[in-house]
């Protein structure tokens, strides 16, 4: 299996900045973990989530499409449903944003159903410094594409992390398709 599965412009660089803009105006809460913890030491961002904004609507269409095809085209995971909101992260340098490895499968009611994560890239890597995507697959750490409108999908299972952002900020956008669990 591949470390990631890479789709370059899934969103248009236009809409890239409009879904940052949208992210910079909207009230946003401080990333947790599953079950609703806390732990600035893991995860250090401020997040918005999409079904909160009438104006995103739009953004979740285009996911379903974008995670139909690759699924199809790539992972042929058993997926049923995409139970939990779209949401955009914000790495900032001011408190060095970041995730260190995780897996995005969890203890909790919808976590424990993720099956296939999709993250795209909104910022573009000019705007700041750090910040990189690594998902770690098959005894391999890859790097993800850092150009902005790229959707990059990876089994939910996988290690991942956000390198600390040390200049500037980061944005993407995430979303996890869900099904019974592996087995």
């Amino acid at each position: 299996m591949i470390a990631f599965h890479t789709i370059p412009d899934a969103f248009s660089v236009a809409e890239c900045a409009q879904l940052t803009e949208i992210a910079r105006a909207a009230p946003a809460a401080d990333a947790g973990l599953v079950r609703a913890t806390t732990e600035h030491n893991l995860r250090r961002a401020d997040l918005v989530w999409l079904d909160d904004l009438p104006e995103t609507g739009w953004v979740m269409d285009r996911l379903i499409d974008l995670v139909a095809r690759a699924n199809r085209e790539v992972f042929d995971f058993d997926l049923t449903d995409f139970s939990e909101s779209p949401q955009i992260a914000r790495y900032g340098a001011e408190r060095e944003g970041h995730f260190t490895w995780h897996s995005d499968i969890g203890e909790g009611r919808l976590a424990s159903r993720r099956k296939l994560t999709l993250v795209t890239q909104l910022s573009d890597p000019g705007a700041y410094e750090g910040g990189t995507l690594e998902v770690w697959m098959n005894s391999n750490c890859a790097t993800a594409e850092l150009a902005p409108g790229t959707a990059v999908l990876f089994p939910s299972f996988a290690l991942h992390r956000v390198l600390p952002v040390t200049a500037g900020e980061r944005f993407s956008l995430t979303v996890w398709a869900h099904g019974a669990p592996f087995r």
